[in-house]
């Protein structure tokens, strides 16, 4: 059965926690002249929500939805219209010519799938359509079809021209698949649109891609929950202070499909063409590019602990926290040397200092 309803309830249930934590400065502030005001619109296959703490206005928030709702019809999967649904219906035929926002996700898309080694792979269209997970009509696929799809995955088979802005897919029935990258790109759009209208404090949260600008009117960093991932969407693992910088999370836990008691998450294998197997829960990226954290989520989520630490390690001002099925907590260089404060939260879980 699906569980994207269920999904979009404990995103409301967890902005009622964000929203708690996030404006108790601005209750208690006597210098906070200005009341954060929050609108949400239900885009990109999810809640998405601002929060302005120190320049509303109508204009900003039509303004940034209406740069989101472009963004979703130039780079969904599930829009026949979409620049991707073309390009996708030429493959193996012939280039197709792009906006430069989708030329760019894409050219993103391809460079994290080279940096992970196809743990991230944006050609993973395929199974994501034939699992449906999330979608109208999820299922497990039998085995033949997925032997069939696997040979159509490949970032390698994708040819980009930045002089004229085409895509190519080599074979006939290659399909790309933004999901894993657009919100994203979506995140950071917004965060130029509220800034060009003069905003400066407030918190972007696109389904659980939160990016943060600035920080609160106190002037102390924001602070933010790492989702429990056992836990309904407002129960939190670990607090982090975060400043001009996003938060980007990736588990199995919020859209899967379950059958005969066996649970088929979201995060497909490229290699397997199953969902990835991991003693992985969550794992979350921290950084300022919101469009790279959230390609980055998925790929160390599929690398697992060892493989993910060590990439996010190699990448300069990236950080991350890994939850594993035992409890344990993982955290990167960075937030050990207190470049990123935090605070844990639950008890039950535990920080490791090695994996």
């Amino acid at each position: 059965m699906k569980h994207t309803i269920n999904a979009i309830r404990f995103f409301f249930i967890g902005m009622i926690f964000l929203v708690l934590l996030t404006t108790s400065c601005a209750k208690e502030s006597q210098d906070a002249a200005v009341q954060p005001q929050s609108q949400s619109e239900l885009m990109l296959g999810t809640v998405c929500r601002i929060t302005i703490y120190d320049h509303p206005s109508d204009k900003a928030f039509a303004d940034a939805f209406a740069r989101i709702a472009e963004i979703e019809e130039k780079m969904s999967l599930h829009l026949d219209t979409s620049e991707i649904a073309q390009v996708n219906a030429a493959a193996g035929s012939h280039p197709v010519q792009v906006s430069e926002d989708t030329f760019l996700v894409v050219q993103k898309a391809i460079e994290a799938a080279q940096l992970s080694d196809g743990a991230f792979d944006p050609t993973v269209g395929v199974l994501v359509t034939a699992w449906d997970i999330g979608g109208d009509n999820p299922r497990k696929p039998p085995q033949e079809e997925i032997d069939q799809l696997l040979p159509l995955i490949g970032y390698d088979r994708v040819t980009l021209d930045e002089n004229k802005y085409t895509i190519a897919l080599q074979d006939t029935g290659m399909m790309l698949d933004l999901g894993g990258i657009a919100k994203g790109y979506a995140a950071d759009e917004t965060e130029k649109i509220l800034r060009s209208h003069g905003v400066e404090k407030a918190i972007i949260n696109l389904g659980g891609n939160v990016l943060t600008i600035g920080s609160r009117v106190d002037d102390t960093p924001w602070r933010i929950g790492v989702q429990n991932p056992e836990a309904e969407r407002g129960g939190h693992v670990m607090i982090v202070g975060l400043e001009d910088k996003a938060l980007v999370t990736s588990g199995p836990y919020e859209r899967y499909l379950e059958l005969n008691g066996t649970i088929y998450h979201h995060i497909l294998d490229t290699k397997t063409g199953y969902p990835v197997d991991t003693d992985i829960t969550s794992a979350s990226i921290i950084t300022d590019d919101s469009f790279l954290a959230d390609a980055l989520s998925t790929a160390v989520y599929s690398l697992g602990m060892e493989a993910g630490i060590a990439m996010i390690e190699s990448i300069e001002q990236v950080e991350a926290v890994f939850i594993d099925r035992q409890h344990n907590l993982y955290i990167t260089e960075g937030l050990k040397n207190g470049n990123i404060s935090y605070t844990i939260s639950d008890t039950a879980f535990t920080l490791q200092e090695s994996f």
